[in-house]
């Protein structure tokens, strides 16, 4: 792990720590490993391709603890679930990340991440129209791959 990430991990770490302390949870190594895994992956996961890349690194996990686990990592904010208009349920790491947001091509489901402050100002300009405090939100734009070589485009 780059230092950088061994900062912000150890704080992960602690952050995760105590909330399965408060919560009266077991703090045991499958929990933490899968925690590891996580902040170690750059782009957005699945549930099956996490636990593949446990197997493959020989930890002893089961499916339902990674699900499971999973579920407590987004109660305590340290990963978010996104649902991109596929069956499959994607994740990513959430802890010192500034809000974003996405583009999925409906040709190859690739995944783009993008930030524009105007949409943080008409987050804000929003609730205060409507009287409601605003603390999150989800954009997400569907699109066509504009690529005609795109390795990955699924053949329709």
């Amino acid at each position: 792990m780059p230092v950088v990430l061994n900062k912000k991990f150890g704080v992960v770490k602690q952050i995760f720590n105590s909330y399965l302390e408060n919560k009266g949870l077991r703090k045991t190594p499958e929990r933490f490993a899968i925690l590891e895994e996580v902040y170690s992956k750059d782009d957005h996961f699945d549930v099956e391709s996490l636990f593949l890349s446990m197997k493959k690194k020989k930890y002893q996990v089961s499916r339902a603890t990674v699900y499971n686990t999973l579920d407590i990592l987004i109660e305590c904010d340290l990963v978010s679930r996104h649902q991109f208009g596929q069956n499959i349920a994607q994740y990513e790491k959430a802890y010192g990340y500034k809000q974003h947001d996405h583009l999925i091509c409906d040709d190859c489901n690739k995944v783009v991440e993008f930030c524009d402050p105007r949409i943080h100002s008409i987050q804000q300009t929003v609730g205060e129209l409507l009287g409601y405090e605003v603390f999150n939100h989800s954009l997400i734009l569907y699109a066509a791959c504009k690529n005609e070589n795109c390795e990955n485009k699924i053949n329709k």
